[in-house]
């Protein structure tokens, strides 16, 4: 373009949203970089405004966009524009860290507290009683489909949250919430319908 004898050179126009995901959909890294760059420090900001951590923040935001380059294909423009989606996700992934972080720190008080009370022998009968109930947990759980009952056990035997589970199994985080959910329903059903 020229004006009054001085030449200025035009700005590549950005690609919008919809075009990006369409190009992440089809795995082009430099899309989500791109994304990554528009959106990442909002994303941010909102995070570590809820966590009030700036690791927890940061965990939260690379699992948020490895779930937008998981999960691009469910993205639909139609419903709406990409940003307050992606707010949106950020959101419920930093309140879901907020709760399991909750639920870690009162599970370790717990431990606390009980390892403090003194302890004595349960009577026979409780001991048989205590022996039948974790037959039946083993039986429901070897019945559990073995991805599920894997996600139970990482979730309860090895502590993990379900964040780290659904990384460590390469599952989308909502698919491992519903596992572990709907095998801790089933066996409270078994336990309630045997007692």
């Amino acid at each position: 373009m020229l004006f009054a004898g001085v030449q200025f050179k035009s700005v590549p126009e950005q690609p919008n949203d919809a075009a990006l995901m369409d190009r992440l959909v089809h795995r082009d890294s430099t899309a989500l970089e791109t994304l990554y760059d528009r959106y990442g420090r909002q994303v941010y900001s909102l995070v570590l405004r809820i966590l009030q951590q700036a690791a927890n923040a940061e965990e939260v935001l690379q699992d948020v966009f490895l779930q937008l380059w998981k999960n691009a294909h469910r993205y639909d423009s139609s419903r709406g524009p990409l940003g307050p989606w992606l707010f949106t996700m950020a959101r419920h992934r930093a309140l879901d860290t907020l709760r399991l972080k909750g639920e870690k720190q009162r599970h370790q008080e717990g431990e606390l507290d009980f390892r403090d009370m003194v302890c004595s022998a349960p009577d026979p009968e409780t001991l048989a009683d205590r022996e039948d109930q974790a037959q039946m947990v083993r039986a429901v759980m070897t019945a559990l489909p073995e991805r599920q009952r894997r996600a139970i056990e990482l979730s309860y035997f090895e502590g993990l949250t379900h964040s780290e589970i659904a990384a460590a199994m390469s599952e989308p985080l909502g698919t491992v919430k519903s596992w572990i959910r709907n095998g801790l329903l089933r066996l409270k059903g078994e336990l309630e319908a045997a007692t």
